[in-house]
């Protein structure tokens, strides 16, 4: 929320549309605050003293809007089934390693470029997304995760071998600031 809107006094928003609301006016369930106030990592301390299970408290953040943030330019069910098949790839690849408990949040970003490239015997005009990977306790700060070129080459393959419309894929290696976790 620090980061949606000006709480305390005169602050910068950084959020343009997640984060902020979002819930319906009736729901079937009651809200605990004052986590809207707390930083992630304070609301992990919350769920951990609750007994809330660990895979629970130890996902990756993932924003209101979903993939909508993820996929830049317009969105439509295409692009939508092809980045949850590129985001599940690198997750489970980051499980399969045992390297998901190591970063902070991990996701795919699908660009809205094209990229020429060689598949078979054929050139290709296909799309490009990319990898973000960071570690960080609160999200106000990140760095983005070294992760083992083994591995980024493994998941780089994987996604290009299965996912149908993808020729590249990109890892970010920017830190926030001065950019922000997710791309939109």
């Amino acid at each position: 929320m620090i980061e949606s809107l000006s709480v305390n006094g005169p602050s910068a928003t950084i959020k343009s549309h997640h984060n902020v609301g979002g819930l319906p006016d009736y729901m079937k369930l009651s809200v605990v605050e004052p986590l809207r106030s707390l930083f992630k990592d304070e609301v992990r301390r919350v769920g951990r003293a609750l007994g809330i299970d660990a895979s629970l408290i130890g996902r990756h953040p993932f924003p209101g809007p979903g993939l909508a943030i993820r996929i830049l330019g317009d969105i439509t069910a295409e692009k939508v089934q092809l980045l949850q098949d590129v985001d599940a790839i690198f997750i489970d690849g980051l499980k399969s390693a045992g390297l998901y408990d190591t970063v902070w949040q991990a996701g795919a970003i699908l660009l809205p470029i094209q990229s020429v490239g060689v598949m078979g015997d054929e050139r290709t005009y296909e799309k490009v997304v990319a990898l973000r990977a960071v570690s960080s306790t609160d999200g106000m700060t990140a760095d983005w995760c070294h992760l083992p070129y083994e591995f980024l080459a493994k998941v780089s393959n994987d996604i290009i071998n299965k996912v149908k419309g993808v020729n590249r894929v990109v890892y970010d290696i920017s830190s926030k600031p001065p950019a922000t976790i997710e791309w939109e």
